[in-house]
């Protein structure tokens, strides 16, 4: 009679093979689980959103599919629909009604940023964390980060004349109650000049979460349609971060954190994971990382083609982002995200 028998189970193993066998811990999707050395959970989130003048308005962003510019009474919808969420982690951006030269809209009183924190505090309480983006491209005519001067021979950024500025902005953003302020122009000194200003106005609790590691970076045109903020003319990067650049971003980060941040930031994420991986070894201090505009549209442009999956592309980047060495991370993804970590 005949007899079958299998032929490899009669190989004798091959010597050297190992006895330890990483595929033993992937097996059981429970014990994947268990073992995950990286876990992206909602509290690691923070919601960017961009607030205007206005009453109804919910004006959705053509290049950022699910995001919109807000009225102040949407916003504050918004902002309670994603606390239901689990997102408890706001930051703000604001289209004023009005430009000029040097952005004086952004220390008004009344400016569309301090009308939606006094919103959002009285309607939510502490229940949100409230940050502020704070620079000028928003609010100038000219659409870069400050006041311009020509003291160079060509018309640029004038850095010291646009610091005690920025200070004012941040501090009108506290009072109106900000918990947080986040400079994102890669201005020189911006940090030790706004810690200096808060601490003076009795603010010295609250931290600063700078931009310190900003780059010049193609990942931003989404965000230039959701803020109205493109140049005039020329571009940022005699003040933005040259993207080839790796050691300066340590230099720069060092700065901050002599000058008083509490957070530093890599922005844009993708791009650049390692340099978020390299400031956190090299300081071991918060590090917060922009998965910006451009990342995140890429992946909804993907997904509407149905070429990618989004939920496991955006979940696989936020770990990735994480995985690098982020604490924190800015996402327009963060009420989808919120949805599908549940």
């Amino acid at each position: 009679m005949a007899t079958y028998e299998n032929s490899a189970a009669q190989q004798p193993v091959p010597r050297g093979f190992p006895t330890v066998r990483p595929r033993r811990l992937r097996h059981n999707p429970l014990i994947r689980d268990v073992v995950r050395e990286t876990t992206l959970s909602v509290q690691d989130l923070i919601l960017p959103l961009f607030v205007r003048s206005g009453r109804g308005i919910k004006k959705e962003i053509a290049s950022m599919p699910g995001n919109y510019q807000l009225s102040i009474d949407c916003l504050v919808d918004e902002v309670g629909d994603a606390l239901e969420l689990g997102v408890c982690s706001f930051i703000l951006f604001g289209i004023p009604a009005h430009k000029d030269a040097t952005g004086s809209g952004a220390l008004d009183p009344e400016g569309i940023v301090q009308q939606a924190l006094r919103a959002l505090r009285k309607e939510y309480g502490d229940r949100a964390l409230l940050m502020t983006d704070e620079c000028f491209c928003e609010y100038t005519d000219h659409g870069h980060c400050g006041v311009l001067t020509e003291a160079t021979g060509r018309l640029d950024l004038d850095n010291d004349a646009t610091l005690p500025l920025l200070a004012e902005q941040c501090v009108s953003h506290v009072r109106a109650g900000a918990d947080l302020v986040a400079p994102s122009g890669m201005l020189d000194g911006m940090v030790g000049a706004i810690r200096a200003s808060l601490d003076a106005a009795g603010f010295s609790h609250v931290p600063i979460m700078s931009y310190s590691a900003k780059y010049a970076s193609g990942f931003y045109g989404p965000f230039r349609d959701a803020a109205e903020s493109p140049p005039q003319f020329g571009d940022r990067s005699s003040y933005q971060m040259d993207p080839a650049n790796g050691d300066e971003a340590l230099r720069e980060v060092e700065l901050d954190l002599a000058e008083g941040a509490d957070i530093v930031m890599v922005k844009p994420a993708l791009a650049y994971l390692d340099i978020i991986r390299r400031v956190k070894e090299r300081f071991g201090v918060p590090v917060a990382a922009y998965n910006v505009s451009g990342e995140f549209a890429m992946i909804k442009a993907a997904a509407q083609k149905g070429w990618i999956d989004e939920r496991r592309v955006a979940v696989e980047v936020l770990t990735g982002i994480k995985r690098a060495g982020a604490d924190m991370i800015l996402t327009y993804f963060a009420r989808d995200a919120a949805r599908w970590l549940k």
